[in-house]
């Protein structure tokens, strides 16, 4: 099978041109966003750690003069001294269950706004990728993105390894095989397509072609409970584990 070195070329041009992009416009506002976070959290944590403090005081003096109460009133108010003692304890748990409590809440608050920011620069990250994906294979290639991938997706479909290609053809010797992508594909690009599997199958497969826009630009086919997918999405699992190992930092 001969390799297409200007698709290759392509490709590794526009995958530099992607990373490239993405350190200029994108990594450095993260990175920014989170610097601005982190100083705010520490903040937030220096006021928790100065309240608390005053919290303590507070109750330092407060059991210093119950101590000195005591001492005074001993031998006359025994069973005042006591209630005192008692209701103390009754305010130092509900203290520390108030405090617990807010712990916990920010806690919370944290964790959505983490989850928060997380969800933003993943959907803003994946939504420059493909706009960028789609821009690039179009000055490059001559084609639209649609084109492109469907000509990707051929090309695996011949390069399926053998157990693979084991596997799925004895499904779809048996079972209906249906085409989903995220965009309607042209009569020539379902040619294309149909063309791939046939030769790669060795046989006629009747395909029918439905449109997912889960796929977000991908293309799969699936028969039988089997599928074999592409998806620009793939290429950006890397850059998503980048994201989350700085949203946990």
């Amino acid at each position: 099978m001969l390799i297409d070195w200007f698709t290759v070329a392509a490709q590794a041009l526009n995958f530099l041109i992607l990373v490239w992009l993405m350190k200029r416009y994108l990594y450095q506002p993260i990175l920014h966003a989170i610097d601005a976070r982190e100083r705010r959290i520490a903040d937030e944590l220096a006021d928790a750690d100065k309240k608390k403090a005053e919290a303590k005081q507070e109750r330092d003096d407060f059991e210093q003069k119950n101590a000195e109460l005591d001492k005074q009133r001993a031998s006359l108010l025994s069973k005042a001294t006591e209630e005192a003692a008692d209701e103390r304890q009754r305010l130092i748990k509900a203290a520390r269950k108030d405090a617990d409590e807010l712990s916990e809440k920010r806690a919370t608050a944290l964790q959505r706004e983490q989850k928060t920011l997380h969800d933003e620069i993943t959907s803003l990250a994946k939504q420059e990728v493909f706009a960028i994906a789609r821009k690039t294979l179009s000055d490059l290639a001559g084609a639209s993105l649609e084109e492109r991938m469907s000509s990707v997706f051929a090309q695996r479909m011949r390069e399926l390894d053998d157990e693979t290609k084991s596997s799925l053809g004895e499904v779809l010797s048996s079972a209906p095989a249906v085409v989903r992508s995220a965009f309607d594909l042209p009569a020539e690009q379902r040619e294309l397509i149909q063309k791939a599997i046939n030769e790669t199958f060795s046989a006629d497969i009747k395909l029918s072609f439905e449109t997912t826009p889960d796929l977000v630009s991908g293309i799969e086919l699936s028969a039988g409970g089997q599928k074999v997918a592409w998806s620009i999405a793939d290429y950006l699992a890397s850059l998503e584990e980048s994201v989350e190992e700085l949203i946990k930092a």
